[in-house]
């Protein structure tokens, strides 16, 4: 089995690598096999989760513009409002609509979307992994960290704020409040959303239905904000404003923020119910919405500190408070989830150490819940909302992570159109030209503002690059140095069995990424114990370029000896990778596995600095504290910790 790897081994423990597989997952339209009741439940679904970002955008994006058009000067311009408002439109019909829905949901990888998963997609297209696809897919993984803590704190904060309208005596408690909300939020996550998300689609649909209300009946206060439905009246704009169109033209983008989540919620709900949503429900009343907050401004400006809620009557107003309050905590629940689902992914392939996953769900297997990323996301979401303050100042900060990620998106869509669909490449670059050039436009209007708030994104973007990059820079650095020592498994085997030590009853099962050599979990116990057992079983476990990998094609076994065998197990970098579970397969193979009669072997290494290392002191410590902070082995792969023996060594990185 030769593959090209994604990533090197783990400085943890030699038990886990990865390959490049073209074994199938399971099919891109979850919905193909589905009942039409089944098809509605994943309509209903896709709206709370997939929307619940983009669905939200109208609590601050069209304010957000109007300001940014008007330079801060008061009153407001009938062709600002009309060209901020065109703008946000044919946003929502070019970037989301036509990019998105139409396109890249088609770009799936055996069901599966998302950055990280595209980049697999593309590496398996090309038919090796290469060093521009891989960069591409840790930035464009990266960004989405800085956006998932971004979103909570805008989405939050700008829903609370809508009590300083009701009376103006709630202002001291809004960012009290806020913090309460993300505190208990984030502490929620232990829980599982199983329950609780049985509710979102329900609370997104009531939330639909009363922006589109909402909107609907202020569009009669000036009728003629239809003609912002033409395009001539936001390309006006930007020819016309220079510096300050472009101000505009970033905060423009805060209306379509969330898109990323319509291709990484694929595998959760299947295209047709994201298409279906989409099309018949939420771009219809995102647009009826932005219409009415238009109508109004034009026909009271004083309306422009908060148009949202200004649409809707006094008496009404608390309700609503409440209702958008519950959808902003719908959208950073879907955050979350694709925060904890990205970092499995990266994990799997091999882009992280190992950290503790714990499924939250018995019916839904992409349901987990990460203590260590909810930790960390928690103190990011919480320091962004008591620097900031308000959702005002955010919004400055808001966007680049996002429009950066749509950029690595529409790099990595050009290469699977090309090499995975096998279009001519001027065909793919005509496809994706104009989407490249409208994303690399609004990010260089976000880019802007990177001196007012912009930097934290990047900052916090950078943070995980560094990780990342310095993970698999320090695992492949520890992988050569291993394999330098290195004794070819088969002479050592041939050895044994010409002059066997002692043999004790049971199977001894030893995990390594290098099926080829001796795992150090042998050598050392051959060292100290002198003693083999009746059988041994040299266990690699590979991560695929698919997301699943069907039990069939699960586990492969090679006999060395008659004491000796080989094993791969391959996992899609979204399946759980449970050993014991996949070593029952090997009853179909001849092999009786008893886990009662089993014994696995780990290495645990410790890592130490060393004089001539070839990384920076800076960095040799980075990896040294994520090293540390790995779960176990034994955990990750589910092997019960009464069977696990761990040996441990030393080596200087």
């Amino acid at each position: 089995m030769t593959t090209g790897a994604i990533g090197p081994a783990s400085p943890a423990g030699d038990e886990q690598t990865s390959v490049d597989s073209r074994a199938p997952g399971h099919s891109p339209d979850a919905t193909g096999s589905h009942s039409h009741s089944a098809f509605w439940a994943l309509f209903v679904g896709s709206i709370g989760v997939v929307y619940g970002d983009i669905g939200t955008s109208p609590l601050y994006a069209l304010r957000e513009a109007v300001m940014a058009a008007s330079g801060g000067h008061e009153g407001i311009d009938r062709e600002n409002v009309l060209g901020v408002l065109s703008l946000i439109l044919w946003a929502l019909m070019i970037i989301v609509t036509f990019k998105y829905v139409l396109i890249l949901l088609r770009a799936d990888n055996e069901g599966e979307g998302g950055t990280l998963s595209l980049m697999a997609l593309a590496q398996r297209s090309i038919g090796r992994s290469t060093k521009s696809i891989f960069l591409l897919g840790v930035c464009g993984a990266a960004l989405f960290f800085g956006d998932a803590m971004i979103t909570p704190a805008i989405s939050v904060l700008s829903a609370v704020e809508g009590v300083k309208l009701i009376t103006p005596h709630f202002e001291p408690y809004v960012l009290p409040a806020t913090i309460v909300i993300i505190f208990a939020l984030f502490y929620a996550q232990q829980r599982g959303t199983a329950k609780v998300a049985a509710w979102f689609g329900p609370i997104m649909l009531v939330w639909m239905g009363v922006m589109a209300v909402g909107g609907f009946i202020h569009i009669a206060d000036d009728p003629q904000i239809f003609a912002a439905i033409n395009p001539w009246y936001g390309l006006h704009f930007l020819t016309t404003h220079g510096g300050m169109g472009l101000l505009a033209l970033g905060a423009v983008f805060l209306s379509v923020t969330g898109a990323e989540a319509l291709y990484a919620d694929l595998g959760h709900f299947g295209k047709k119910p994201i298409q279906r949503a989409w099309l018949t429900l939420v771009f219809p009343a995102l647009t009826l919405n932005y219409l009415g907050q238009g109508a109004l401004l034009l026909s009271n400006p004083t309306a422009l500190e908060n148009p949202f809620f200004r649409l809707y009557p006094a008496e009404f107003l608390p309700a609503v408070v409440v209702l958008a309050t519950l959808a902003t905590i719908i959208a950073s629940q879907a955050v979350i989830t694709g925060a904890f689902s990205l970092t499995r992914q990266a994990i799997q392939l091999r882009l992280l150490p190992r950290l503790d996953i714990r499924h939250t769900s018995e019916a839904q297997e992409g349901q987990i819940y990460m203590p260590q990323v909810n930790k960390l996301l928690l103190v990011g979401v919480l320091f962004i909302v008591i620097l900031f303050g308000s959702s005002d100042k955010l919004a400055t900060a808001y966007g680049i992570a996002v429009t950066g990620t749509m950029v690595v998106t529409a790099c990595l869509a050009f290469i699977v159109a090309w090499k995975h669909w096998r279009w001519p490449m001027w065909a793919a670059a005509m496809l994706m030209a104009p989407f490249l050039a409208v994303d690399l436009v609004f990010f260089g209007a976000n880019l802007i503002k990177i001196v007012e708030g912009g930097y934290v994104p990047l900052l916090i973007a950078a943070g995980f690059m560094v990780s990342m990059w310095t993970w698999t820079r320090g695992t492949r650095i520890l992988s050569e140095k291993m394999r330098r020592d290195d004794i070819f498994l088969v002479d050592l085997v041939q050895s044994l069995e010409k002059k066997s030590p002692h043999r004790v009853t049971g199977t001894a099962v030893f995990l390594t990424s290098h099926p080829q050599t001796a795992p150090v979990a042998l050598l050392h116990s051959l060292k100290h114990y002198k003693v083999l057992h009746e059988k041994n079983v040299m266990l690699t476990v590979v991560t695929a370029n698919v997301p699943h990998v069907p039990d069939r094609e699960r586990v492969t076994m090679e006999t060395l000896s008659a004491s000796f065998s080989r094993v791969y197990m391959t996992f899609g970098y979204m399946d759980e990778p449970n050993v014991p579970k996949a070593l029952a397969l090997c009853r179909k193979q001849g092999w009786r596995f008893d886990i009662m009669s089993t014994s696995f072997f780990l290495s645990r290494r410790a890592i130490r600095t060393g004089k001539n290392s070839e990384m920076p002191l800076w960095q040799e410590n980075l990896f040294i504290l994520l090293a540390n902070n790995a779960t176990d082995a034994s955990e990750y792969f589910y092997i019960p910790t009464g069977r696990v023996v761990e040996i441990g060594t030393q080596i200087v990185v």
